[in-house]
């Protein structure tokens, strides 16, 4: 069975020193899809019970699959176990996929062991699937590849937008705008009509 590797941040706390971490659906949701298909591990900077973002509890309470992935004893006995991205062996792993939340710009976005694992011939220069939503693709910005350039140049992407980050008024508490960010990098960025919508 081919394995995918989630990768969630440890960091917990914003630049205003507000709660923080992953983001509950974008993981519970991709698990769901994945997990009948593919195993599934967990890692962090800082390896076990990397922390959810608890405003996304409190938000998705009523969600089945969110309800569903806290309760999960597989789901628990994995992020108890998650490894440190310095103990990983990314040949174990068939693609990686970046949880969302403000965390991964805090921590994952600077991490110099996530940079090379996530561009190196361990996954996107290999040609695996190296994927993330809403936040999560801010733990790419450091990704390069085998020539060296950044992995957004002259390449479409799309994430949390500038106009989400200035509704939800927390674009002061993180080190940057992933809208920005990416476009320095030479990306591409395209967003839907509406916040929050489908591009």
């Amino acid at each position: 069975m081919s394995s995918v590797l989630f990768v969630l941040t440890s960091a917990n706390k914003t630049l205003a020193g507000n709660q923080t971490g992953w983001y509950l659906p974008e993981a519970a949701h991709p698990y769901y899809v994945l997990a009948p298909h593919f195993k599934i591990d967990f890692a962090s900077p800082e390896g076990p019970n990397p922390p959810v973002d608890e405003s996304s509890i409190q938000a998705f309470a009523n969600d089945e699959g969110c309800t569903k992935f806290l309760n999960d004893e597989t789901v628990k006995a994995k992020l108890a176990s998650a490894k440190k991205l310095e103990d990983l062996n990314p040949a174990d792993y068939d693609a990686i996929f970046y949880v969302g939340g403000l965390g991964p710009v805090l921590d994952l976005a600077s991490d110099p062991i996530n940079a090379q694992l996530a561009s190196q011939a361990s996954f996107y220069q290999a040609g695996k699937v190296t994927a993330a939503v809403c936040h999560g693709p801010a733990a790419l910005v450091g990704a390069v590849d085998a020539s060296g350039r950044s992995i957004f140049a002259g390449k479409a992407f799309t994430g949390f937008s500038n106009a989400e980050e200035e509704i939800t008024g927390k674009g002061k508490e993180i080190p940057f705008l992933l809208e920005d960010k990416i476009q320095t990098l030479g990306g591409k960025f395209e967003k839907a009509s509406e916040p929050w919508g489908a591009s």
